[in-house]
């Protein structure tokens, strides 16, 4: 093993910590778990998940001498307004914060049942990357994260019924490598997003975007329910 300056170890930390103050409920420690695996990460008290707005990082608030396969990237909260009308199908997304660490993303879908009856979704969201015009992107859309990456969990296809006001997540992961240089890398400002295919879309405008390089392909998680209060 090659021994780590203290210095260097103390920045290395420190940029460890900004990527898990942008985080959600767990994608962030999912994400760092897979970086890097001997590091025991400090657990979130579910009583406090979800209760403070990030508020994000700004470049020139970056410590300086990051090393250099560490991507940080400034975030800030989700665009679309949880204020909005309900939509006609009684269901509400929105985008979380995308989170980012060695050219891993990921960031997770929030459904809510904003309407007056039960909402029940199974198995995975149809997604469809949109580029700057909202025409497709030719992106494969995966189930499960398994191609992308092992560190984010997917609960698989199961039956989730929410009462109103309840909620259920999907967890959508990609990498951001550029293996080509003669094809243009994809950097998309919007997903259209359905609970499952043939039922009412919805168009969020991820903070970012969806920057997937060269890779053409997106992973997504199995709606499963939201812990009440995150």
């Amino acid at each position: 093993m090659i021994p780590i300056p203290r210095r260097t170890a103390s920045r290395v930390a420190l940029a460890a910590a900004l990527i898990l103050a942008v985080g959600g409920c767990g994608l962030g420690e999912e994400i760092e778990r897979e970086v890097n695996p001997d590091r025991d990460l400090p657990s979130t008290p579910a009583s406090s998940a979800g209760t403070e707005r990030p508020g994000g990082v700004h470049a020139d608030e970056l410590p300086e001498g990051l090393p250099s396969g560490l991507d940080v990237r400034p975030t800030e909260a989700p665009s679309a307004d949880p204020t909005d009308a309900c939509p006609s199908s009684g269901a509400r997304m929105l985008p979380g914060l995308v989170e980012a660490a060695m050219g891993l993303r990921a960031m997770t879908v929030t459904l809510t049942n904003c309407g007056t009856e039960p909402y029940t979704v199974n198995g995975y969201p149809s997604v469809q990357v949109l580029d700057e015009d909202r025409e497709p992107v030719d992106v494969r859309v995966l189930r499960g994260p398994g191609e992308i990456t092992t560190g984010v969990p997917d609960p698989g296809p199961h039956e989730v019924t929410l009462k109103p006001g309840e909620s259920a997540t999907t967890s959508l992961v990609w990498r951001n490598t550029v293996t080509e240089a003669d094809v243009p890398a994809v950097n998309a400002p919007y997903l259209r997003v359905a609970t499952a295919k043939g039922r009412p879309a919805q168009v969020l405008a991820p903070d970012g975007g969806i920057d997937l390089g060269t890779t053409g392909r997106l992973g997504t998680g199995a709606w499963t329910k939201a812990p009440q209060g995150s």
